[in-house]
């Protein structure tokens, strides 16, 4: 039998934090990319080392008027996917919490898988855009490599931390007392 929950049998299973924690942690993730690496400390652009890329896709100096225009268009695209994500975690975060707000945005799960997320982001961004594309690296020069390894690392970090917080929290039911349904009454 289905209980009022949408659950079935004895054995299921609290609504997951997992989807919103990592789509909040992607599209949070990303923003700390694109706005301390790309914006503020300047380091690289979404295009900004395609003279050496993998992929074919034409080069856009960065110090150039031009061809800082063009980085930025792609920056800006960058940021409509973090945004995107986030705006995806939020909605489904908010679909399982409505009536039980300030439990799940203190729980260790959520801030858990929102650092998996995070760490996500770095490992994918890292090994795509910086490794196999090659479209752009942490900072580019000399020892670019250094750089984008740390941001692997960091990456790797992120994950296994947010591996280790969300598991020491309880998961979180949204509806623990089936008796409770303020809106059936």
């Amino acid at each position: 039998m289905t209980a009022a929950t949408g659950r079935a049998g004895a054995d299921a299973r609290p609504a997951s934090l997992q989807l919103p924690g990592i789509a909040l942690g992607i599209g949070l993730g990303g923003f700390v990319d694109g706005i301390l690496l790309h914006q503020l400390l300047q380091w690289h652009h979404m295009l900004s080392s395609t003279d050496t890329a993998r992929i074919g896709v034409k080069y856009y100096d960065p110090h150039t008027v031009s061809g800082l225009e063009m980085n930025t268009v792609w920056d800006g695209l960058f940021h409509v996917l973090c945004w995107l994500a986030v705006l995806a975690g939020l909605s489904i975060l908010y679909s399982r919490v409505t009536h039980r707000r300030r439990r799940v945005w203190t729980s260790q799960v959520l801030w858990g898988w929102v650092l998996v997320g995070w760490g996500l982001f770095n490992v994918v961004e890292g090994v795509v855009d910086h490794q196999i594309l090659g479209i752009h690296h942490v900072r580019g020069g000399p020892h670019q490599i250094w750089w984008d390894v740390g941001f692997l690392l960091l990456g790797a970090v992120l994950v296994a931390a947010g591996w280790l917080v969300q598991r020491t929290g309880t998961p979180f039911d949204p509806e623990p007392d089936a008796s409770f349904r303020p809106w059936s009454a």
